[in-house]
């Protein structure tokens, strides 16, 4: 809305210090700044009309170390996170761009299926909550929004170099002589590989692999891809919400990497310099990149050991879609496994759990364990360590995670 408001008034009256509503890393640092206040000011709101609602964690006997000092904390707190994150969007942001539309669209749609979730645990007094098969269906409906925009819509598109007599040239730093002479905006689905020679896969080579008049179904290979990725996160995610801080800690080293990703993506020069995909419109996802990390920072404030407030799946499925199409949007996809390994190692943990359980009750007539318990931060608790210890060493991890995935860019 003001980015709108202000370009209009610096177009049209040439007023003073509206031109720098234009610039993406000003209008970042706004956001960033509100959505912190208002996740830390008017996230104690939230939490007292929580507890007065009766929206408190039921908890199971695990045989946790003070597991039982934790009910009554109230849930859904991704409300803060949602609230925190979309108004500085809707303020900052140029809503007229397509990556940020998804964005949103993504926000809202996974906060309501987190939110029917919670909703039906607290106020239904339904354990279960949301039936798997909807929340499946709702993951599956957003992967196809997310995957035909992605493929059909014209504002999505890559620059790549193009060919002339003597060859592909070496590409100059002004912007005008690229768009001129040496580049072209193109409906692509290429994407990034790390640790692969040229690092860069398109979806389309594998349709036409089997038949070159296929190029135009190559869609019936993404979208089921895109629906498989925002699957898996969103589920690590709300696996991995566990303990006090674990999630919201480790989603913001996460975000704050594909910001990274996001802005060297989405700048000619430094995608230029860094010899990466260059990507136009990605870098207005900063702003919303900038108000997500600040609605998480503000969030642990109340959410680190002991926490205040639990963030309920109404957070976590909000969190893991969100870090899925931003993954998909800056063509990094393929770094999920390495930049959401903390998720990855959750997932598998139970994956690993369950199903080498069933394995041994079927041979050996009784159900054995790989681990104390799962997920995996579940296990050492079991061993006995403190939970912000715990949470402090994921972190570490996923900071040396984050390092590895930015070092990706240059190695092929």
């Amino acid at each position: 809305m003001l980015y709108h408001l202000f370009k209009f008034l610096d177009e049209a009256y040439n007023l003073p210090g509206a031109g720098l509503f234009q610039f993406s890393t000003f209008r970042a640092a706004l956001a960033v700044l509100l959505s912190l206040g208002i996740s830390t000011i008017y996230g104690e709101r939230i939490i007292k009309f929580l507890r007065r609602k009766q929206m408190g964690e039921q908890i199971r006997d695990l045989g946790l170390e003070g597991q039982a000092e934790k009910a009554g904390t109230p849930t859904m707190g991704g409300l803060i996170i949602i609230a925190a994150t979309l108004i500085p969007v809707i303020l900052f942001a140029n809503l007229d761009n397509i990556y940020i539309v998804l964005l949103i669209i993504t926000t809202v749609w996974m906060g309501i299926i987190g939110f029917l979730d919670d909703y039906k645990k607290k106020m239904e007094k339904n354990k279960e909550g949301l039936a798997g098969k909807y929340k499946v269906i709702g993951q599956v409906g957003l992967g196809i929004i997310v995957g035909a925009t992605m493929f059909f819509h014209s504002d999505i598109t890559v620059r790549q170099e193009i060919k002339n007599e003597v060859g592909t040239e070496k590409l100059e730093i002004t912007e005008t002589k690229r768009d001129q002479k040496f580049t072209e905006e193109v409906k692509s689905l290429k994407t990034t590989i790390p640790f692969v020679k040229n690092n860069e896969l398109d979806y389309e080579t594998i349709v036409t692999a089997i038949n070159e008049d296929w190029k135009d179904y190559a869609w019936v290979i993404f979208i089921p891809i895109v629906i498989f990725i925002i699957t898996a996160v969103s589920n690590g995610a709300n696996l991995t919400d566990g303990i006090d801080g674990l999630a919201a800690g480790t989603s913001a080293i996460v975000v704050l990497t594909l910001g990274i990703f996001a802005f060297v993506s989405g700048n000619i020069v430094f995608s230029d310099y860094l010899n990466v995909m260059y990507i136009p419109g990605t870098g207005e996802m900063l702003i919303f990149i900038a108000a997500f990390v600040g609605a998480l920072i503000g969030f642990l404030w109340y959410n680190a050991y002991p926490a205040q407030v639990f963030m309920g799946d109404t957070g976590s499925l909000t969190i893991g879609g969100i870090i899925a199409v931003l993954a998909i949007a800056t063509r990094k996809e393929w770094l999920i496994p390495i930049l959401c390994g903390i998720f990855l190692m959750e997932n598998l943990s139970v994956v690993m759990q369950v199903g080498y359980f069933k394995y041994t009750k079927k041979k050996f007539g009784e159900g054995r364990r790989i681990f104390l318990m799962s997920p995996l931060h579940h296990h050492y608790q079991k061993k006995g360590i403190h939970e912000s210890k715990i949470v402090t060493r994921f972190w570490i991890v996923g900071i040396l995670l984050a390092v590895l995935s930015i070092i990706t860019l240059k190695i092929r």
